[in-house]
């Protein structure tokens, strides 16, 4: 029987959710994720959890408020000029509450993205929190095949 362990290549189907239940990520409806134990493509405290479980297993577990994604950082909320981002992307975009907007990283390889929480006359202000920061989280699997 294959245990899980750090460096573990993994075949699971899994669901993360919110406070509220809602699936955040859910896979069980379609094909299985596949990824490598300490790659970062899961949250280390949502890794950690997974040490130790059979292949075959399923299992849920909760993780409390901010264990998963850290706390909610006030620093992560930024004001970003509506000019500044006609310039850099669409100088015809329209900016709503809840709107998800992508920017691209320093370096320019990757992209991140803000939500945004207020408008402003000529500034957005953006959260780069991520959704589940500071919330208490869900976290179901099935492993699937563990080597």
């Amino acid at each position: 029987m294959n245990l899980v362990q750090p460096g573990s290549f993994l075949t699971l189907h899994y669901r993360l959710s919110g406070p509220d239940g809602a699936a955040v990520v859910d896979t069980f409806a379609d094909k299985p994720a596949t990824l490598s134990l300490g790659a970062g493509q899961l949250a280390p405290a949502i890794e950690a959890k997974l040490i130790g479980l059979a292949e075959g297993e399923q299992t849920a577990f909760a993780l409390p408020a901010g264990a998963a994604f850290g706390p909610r950082n006030p620093g992560m909320l930024q004001r970003v000029k509506l000019a500044l981002l006609h310039q850099l992307g669409d100088p015809d975009a329209e900016y709503a509450l809840g709107d998800v907007v992508q920017f691209p990283t320093p370096d320019g390889t990757g992209q991140y993205a803000g939500v945004v929480r207020e408008v402003g006359p000529d500034w957005l202000l953006f959260d780069f929190n991520h959704p589940l920061a500071g919330q208490p989280v869900r976290f179901e699997v099935k492993l699937l095949g563990v080597m």
